[in-house]
């Protein structure tokens, strides 16, 4: 069977009889097995796969297919999937199934969705590497000495080394945004919001979305439209209506774009991602768009404050996990003081605890007003300077990281080197606008540049447009 490149190539198979649901899926576990080294997938569901398999080509006969019949997914394992174990990539989760569905997932299957397994991540979300992880590293498919990216690493490495046909991921700083540049893909990060975080593990609840990885926008676009929209389950998940997206990529307009001076200077910017961003910018201007560079003076606060918001976040939200109704319990106990203690100590990996100590810290009574209050208060200038920016221009550029994927072990006992991946995504989070990361040619290693695109609140059809537009500009 030829290789997919995407689901409309899937859709004409299926149109012309040349293959079936079950066909496809069986070509995807065999990619799964050859590539198994790559170890993006934590548990392949064959069973359960070839199961729906077989309903959807019975849909399909009877002419009563969904519009993702002989679409193959898989899901980051902090996505909750009835009847099967998540554990986000956490021993403190070890063992555990859950009793319901995500609701991102049940609309998906819905429309005949086929979920071919849970993929690796950095334990809870937290990490910009995939190094944090129980169940072990994930390898880049473009060159396996170096990170996929995190934390949503084997979702990324499972649509680019073609496992499936699309993934899920999960974006609370750049999660998805990181790999996918890492890795040559297309991922978006939604409006906060614009889908329902209903089933999703939480790490930082008031950034986390669930965000898709794809090769091509049509594709991220439409599973991102079924996806999107309101839920009884979760009262934060917006009632807007959702846009047919993937009906809406047409492109024709004159459109105003900023790109960010602060970034494109930034010390830490590897020199062929600022060329290659640079690039395409001019390219923009050749083709009649006004592009002009604009300040950002609060960029340097940006991480800062999203680390301070999200490691007390954290620090609320993993206190859930100590051991007495679910997971991992330590055996060496002896009273209940231990066991919470022990429990909590063995089963969470050490960049974990490092950010629930540092939100403790700053949730703490002593530090609160310096540190948690202050910061929510920055990040509304950032989230009002944004958005002002976005009301005058229709679009932000700049590059999606500061550099290509590093080598394994290079950041490891450097957190703050680690932290600083994170310098370009975290904006769009702290706002809570969507954010838009294309690929963007390579570096002289032959790895993957990303370039980002941010819009405003709720502006996804346009993000997506407008990428679309940047994709057939970048090929010519």
């Amino acid at each position: 069977m030829e290789k997919f490149l995407s689901f409309d190539d899937i859709k004409k198979s299926l149109e012309n009889r040349e293959t079936d649901c079950k066909a496809i899926v069986n070509y995807y576990l065999n990619n799964i097995k050859t590539k198994a080294h790559l170890n993006a997938f934590v548990e392949v569901y064959e069973e359960s796969a070839l199961q729906q398999a077989a309903q959807v080509d019975s849909k399909i006969a009877s002419g009563k297919a969904g519009k993702l019949a002989g679409m193959v997914i898989g899901i980051k394992d902090v996505l909750v999937y009835r009847d099967h174990e998540v554990n986000a990539s956490s021993k403190i989760l070890d063992g555990f199934v859950s009793q319901f569905t995500a609701t991102a997932i049940q609309r998906l299957i819905e429309e005949d969705a086929i979920i071919i397994g849970r993929l690796n991540c950095d334990e809870f979300g937290m990490g910009s590497s995939n190094e944090n992880s129980v169940h072990g590293k994930v390898l880049n498919a473009a060159d396996e000495n170096r990170v996929p990216g995190g934390s949503s690493g084997g979702s990324a490495v499972a649509v680019q080394a073609n496992l499936c046909t699309v993934s899920l991921g999960t974006d609370t700083g750049g999660s998805v945004r990181q790999p996918a540049a890492f890795t040559g893909l297309i991922g978006i990060k939604p409006t906060y919001s614009r889908v329902s975080r209903w089933g999703l593990i939480a790490y930082a609840s008031s950034f986390d979305t669930i965000g898709v990885f794809s090769r091509n926008v049509k594709d991220n676009a439409l599973v991102m439209e079924i996806m999107a929209g309101p839920d009884n389950f979760d009262s934060t998940a917006s009632k807007k209506p959702v846009p047919h997206y993937s009906e809406l990529l047409h492109f024709d307009k004159r459109a105003k774009i900023a790109y960010l001076k602060e970034t494109l200077e930034s010390p830490a910017l590897q020199q062929e991602i600022k060329a290659n961003t640079l690039a395409v910018l001019e390219k923009l201007k050749q083709e009649g768009h006004e592009v002009e560079e604009v300040q950002f003076p609060l960029l340097k606060y940006v991480l800062p404050t999203y680390y301070i918001l999200t490691t007390a976040e954290a620090s609320s939200n993993l206190s859930r996990f100590d051991g007495v109704k679910y997971g991992y319990r330590s055996p060496n106990v002896h009273n209940l003081e231990s066991m919470y203690k022990k429990t909590r100590s063995e089963g969470f990996g050490e960049e974990v605890k490092r950010r629930i100590m540092l939100g403790t810290f700053v949730l703490s009574a002593s530090y609160y007003d310096a540190y948690f209050t202050k910061a929510q208060k920055v990040r509304r200038l950032i989230k009002e300077y944004t958005e002002n920016l976005l009301s005058k221009y229709d679009y932000i550029v700049l590059p999606t990281t500061p550099s290509t994927a590093f080598k394994f072990g290079e950041h490891s006992n450097d957190p703050v080197a680690m932290y600083l991946e994170d310098l370009f995504t975290v904006q769009a989070s702290v706002s809570g606008v969507p954010s838009l990361s294309l690929p963007n040619g390579t570096d002289s290693k032959g790895l993957p540049i990303g370039i980002q695109i941010m819009a405003n609140s709720f502006k996804e059809a346009e993000l997506y447009a407008f990428g679309n537009y940047l994709m057939d500009l970048n090929s010519n």
